[in-house]
């Protein structure tokens, strides 16, 4: 599973509701007393390393700004113990602006717990709590909790795969009616090992995070709509020195730009979910449309690395997959444990950020970096497209060139438009 959706109302939210909720108060809530005191404290101390930046203020923009929460709204907020001032923060912050706040904690204990201790049978129970939250939510505010690579290793993909679509009748009514969506983390929350991931230090990269998070988003905007115009063609054609050579048709197709501000034109247009840090413009191609393929250089799936990842496309459907390293075959065996939908061609991204600013000698891609290029199939309604599957495959490339109907957007990894 790796779509975007996913993060802010799909399994992510959802495991976090079955660990554990707690009350709008205005106090701390309780811990998890099942965790004992130093790791608790040394989550606490590397969150605090990692978090150069100002937590009451980064606090108010995700309500005031990011989801323009509203008198009266009711504010789902999920995050673990080592951000609970961040996410005390965001409680206060909601109930400054008059809404009402619901504030549960999870941790990666609670998670591994459910698939080691509760009867396989209950994956696919009725998520009967979910969608009655669901039923009456506004806005969801997440901050990602993970701090353990590979987590969920161990635990069988047709598990996995069960949760997934066990929630995604929750996910299709958070949509149905509208519910803006904030996620702080976008596949870059800092720990010790994205940091090596990205060969940085770890206190460098902890800075570069919250420089992306912190990024001035009205020039965010203004370089979102330059991208959002230069995209307003037929066909993107996507190329790199590696044999990447995608051909995608985007003929009519709506454009979204994740700016980290939800406006009211956003919901207007179904665009309801910020990632931060933002920076995105993402399309989703005419059904049936996609032919060529993409070659990812270097990626991982569960702490493992992959090599040369090949995702070949005819039709607009991944006819081939393949790749080397030891990730691999445990990714390809991820993929095929969800249904169909899951091979049709999703969505094309482009990242806009100028903050996130990758090592010159890494490989790795993300989803932000001014430049960068992100294809992937399977779920894509957060970008614009009807695809609701929980499950699929994408993959980052920084040195793309990109052009659409002749015209140069990316040139060698640098955006152009």
């Amino acid at each position: 599973m790796n779509q975007k959706l996913v993060t802010v109302l799909g399994l992510a939210f959802s495991m976090a509701l079955v660990a554990c909720q707690t009350a709008p108060t205005t106090s701390a809530p309780a811990a998890d007393t099942t965790t004992t005191t130093k790791t608790t404290d040394t989550a606490a101390e590397v969150a605090k390393r990692a978090s150069p930046t100002n937590l009451e203020e980064l606090a108010r923009r995700l309500v005031t700004q990011s989801a323009g929460v509203k008198e009266g709204e009711i504010v789902l907020i999920s995050g673990a113990v080592r951000d609970l001032e961040l996410l005390e923060n965001i409680e206060i912050e909601v109930q400054k602006a008059g809404g009402h706040p619901l504030l549960t904690i999870g941790s990666e204990r609670m998670t591994k717990k459910y698939f080691a201790e509760v009867p396989e049978k209950y994956d696919t129970q009725s998520p009967k709590l979910s969608m009655e939250l669901a039923k009456i939510a506004n806005v969801t505010i997440n901050v990602d909790s993970g701090e353990t690579e590979g987590l969920l290793a161990d635990v069988p993909r047709a598990r996995l795969a069960a949760r997934a679509k066990t929630f995604e009748p929750v996910g299709a009514e958070f949509r149905n009616r509208k519910v803006r969506g904030v996620e702080v983390g976008n596949g870059l929350y800092p720990t010790e090992w994205r940091a090596k991931r990205f060969e940085m230090p770890a206190a460098d990269f902890g800075k570069l995070f919250w420089e992306g998070v912190n990024v001035d988003y009205s020039n965010l905007q203004a370089t979102g709509e330059k991208v959002k115009t230069a995209l307003a063609g037929n066909e993107v054609h996507i190329t790199h020195p590696n044999g990447t050579d995608l051909k995608v048709n985007i003929q009519g197709r709506p454009v979204i730009v994740s700016d980290g501000i939800i406006s009211p034109e956003d919901v207007r247009q179904d665009s309801l979910n910020v990632y931060l840090p933002a920076g995105e413009v993402v399309v989703a191609p005419v059904a049936g449309s996609g032919q060529g393929k993409f070659v990812v250089d270097k990626t991982y799936f569960d702490g493992k690395e992959i090599q040369s990842l090949t995702l070949t496309f005819e039709g607009g459907k991944l006819t081939s997959m393949t790749g080397t390293g030891p990730g691999f075959a445990a990714m390809k065996a991820d993929y095929d444990a969800y249904g169909a939908g899951k091979e049709i061609l999703g969505y094309v991204d482009l990242g806009i950020n100028p903050n996130i600013r990758l090592a010159p000698s890494s490989k790795l891609g993300n989803w932000v970096s001014a430049g960068m290029v992100t294809v992937g199939t399977g779920n894509n309604t957060w970008a614009g497209g009807t695809n609701n599957i929980n499950g699929g495959v994408n993959g980052h490339l920084p040195g793309c060139t990109v052009k659409v109907d002749g015209k140069m957007v990316v040139e060698n990894g640098i955006l152009k438009a």
